[in-house]
């Protein structure tokens, strides 16, 4: 298993502060992809002049607070997913994962109750 990206990740029921946040710190929004199927979530992709990249997902379900976590891209999901389950992560969706027409992803989070968004692009 190859890591593809990794950078931080908020989770939100609304992003049109956060987002005016870092547009005044610099960042763009490069594109808005949401779920498809079961899970619905809305995400932004935001980046910067140097490149660092921000995520913001709002799903469609209750959360009590604004949630940050890592987004790592994976060049084969089974197998990380496979292995962060070996750690003790559990997936917050349960067993969905989050499929859209270009990438599949699942919320992690640690034992300890730190999160990662394991995301694969599909090709």
């Amino acid at each position: 298993m190859k890591i593809t990206t990794f950078n931080p990740q908020i989770i939100t029921k609304n992003a049109d502060d956060i987002v005016k946040l870092f547009e005044e710190l610099g960042f763009e929004k490069r594109h808005n992809p949401e779920g498809m199927g079961e899970l619905k979530v809305e995400g932004i992709r935001m980046k910067d002049a140097n490149g660092f990249s921000l995520d913001l997902s709002m799903p469609d379900i209750d959360i009590p607070n604004d949630m940050t976590v890592i987004r790592m891209n994976v060049d084969n999901f089974d197998e990380a997913y496979k292995l962060l389950e070996e750690k003790g992560f559990k997936n917050f969706y349960g067993d969905k994962t989050v499929d859209t027409k270009s990438s599949k992803s699942a919320m992690m989070f640690s034992p300890s109750g730190f999160g990662i968004n394991l995301v694969q692009h599909l090709k």
